[in-house]
């Protein structure tokens, strides 16, 4: 064996730093106190979970890889994933604030802010007093982000802002808004910046929260932009530069996602085996036979595997490497993964699985979201194609 290639591969190691293990039981710890026992009651109501926003906030898991020089925690992007499957095995919807909040609107932020930007505004956000929100899909543009119409003309020392951003998490709740706008429509996606609003600016609309298939405790809205006027220090990044950052921005969001899914996952496997030990046919435990048991160990491989992979994309964003083929395999195979075990928990829990009595229902409904948000399984496909061409040498 080539010695540099065993001097690499001895150097890998699965094993989670003792802050990786702190988090992990202190957020499991939280949520089983604090968020699970009145899940079933906010997803009923589609109640924003303001309180428990602000205790995350308190526990540092609204900024928790976000420098400390900011106001973050400065954990790492393994530990946000640790965090987010805790919170998602219980509930997804909150996981999603966490997750959208963080790596989309002050994610962008920290990417692409100047030092007085981030000094402004992540400090607020990182603390958990106020939350964001990323404005990028439209009406008529969704997987293909560059067909955007919202625009920003220049007007003195302003920028003035029109358009609709629809599918907006925190869109009816968020105080600071990353908004994706034309400077430049002849250039196409080169024509594209970023803004950074505040919801109580002249001329932010922000819509009635959407009734959704699940996730109903997540906050889901339009936002109008109406003449709105934006400080030309609110731009964010250099102009033209929207779209590449964007991009990168999305690449990080896949990592949640696929944190996301597998906390679903897990959550469906665990409320199987628990509901198979006890449901008792033709005298014995269901989880006894063959056909039981087999769903729960392919969703027990599953699981582990896409969780390999998620912290495979986040131990390759910490050191600063690509990973936008490793995001994407992550988010592809856990959302859809995700999307199996559902199925499967209710399948296991027959009848009482279709009913809003016990949690696997609610999983499938959730989890839907999984295969669609930050780019869907589609979009990955083609991401990863491209990726695989590149590397193969395939237009060479």
């Amino acid at each position: 064996m080539n010695l540099n290639l065993l001097e690499r591969t001895q150097s890998l190691s699965f094993d989670l730093t003792e802050d990786h293990l702190m988090i992990r039981e202190s957020v499991r710890d939280f949520v089983e106190r604090h968020v699970a026992p009145t899940v079933l009651e906010r997803d009923a109501k589609k109640e924003f979970p303001h309180e428990i926003i602000k205790m995350l906030a308190d526990q540092g898991l609204m900024g928790i890889y976000h420098d400390e020089a900011y106001g973050g925690a400065g954990f790492d992007t393994v530990s946000f994933c640790l965090a987010l499957e805790e919170i998602a095995r219980w509930d997804a919807a909150l996981a999603l604030t966490v997750a959208s909040h963080t790596s989309l609107g002050t994610g962008h932020i920290a990417l692409a802010g100047n030092h007085e930007q981030k000094l402004q505004y992540i400090p607020s956000l990182a603390s958990g007093k106020k939350l964001a929100a990323w404005c990028l899909t439209e009406p008529g543009s969704g997987s293909d982000s560059s067909g955007l119409t919202t625009t920003a003309v220049r007007d003195g020392d302003s920028w003035i802002l029109n358009g609709t951003k629809t599918f907006i998490t925190q869109g009816s709740v968020g105080h600071i808004y990353v908004v994706l706008a034309k400077t430049d429509p002849k250039m196409g996606t080169k024509g594209i910046s970023a803004f950074i609003v505040e919801r109580d600016w002249d001329g932010v609309e922000p819509g009635e929260p959407m009734h959704k298939m699940g996730l109903n405790s997540s906050d889901t809205s339009e936002v109008v932009l109406d003449n709105v006027r934006v400080p030309l220090e609110n731009l964010l990044g250099e102009e033209g530069r929207g779209f590449i950052d964007t991009m990168k921005v999305l690449d990080g969001g896949r990592i949640g996602i696929g944190a996301l899914s597998v906390g679903i996952a897990r959550g469906a496997l665990e409320e199987s085996m628990k509901y198979a030990k006890e449901r008792k046919q033709f005298g014995r435990s269901i989880g006894d036979f063959q056909a039981i048991e087999h769903k729960m160990v392919n969703m027990a491989v599953e699981i582990d595997a896409a969780r390999l992979l998620v912290h495979r994309a986040a131990w390759l964003k910490d050191r600063n490497r690509p990973y936008t083929k490793e995001a994407s395999m992550a988010k592809l195979f856990a959302s859809e993964m995700a999307e199996r075990a559902a199925l499967d928990a209710i399948q296991i829990h027959g009848g009482y699985g279709y009913t809003k009595e016990y949690h696997v229902e609610r999983f499938l409904r959730d989890v839907k979201l999984m295969t669609i948000g930050e780019g869907t399984s589609e979009i990955q496909r083609l991401i990863l194609g491209r990726e695989l061409k590149k590397e193969l040498g395939y237009h060479d």
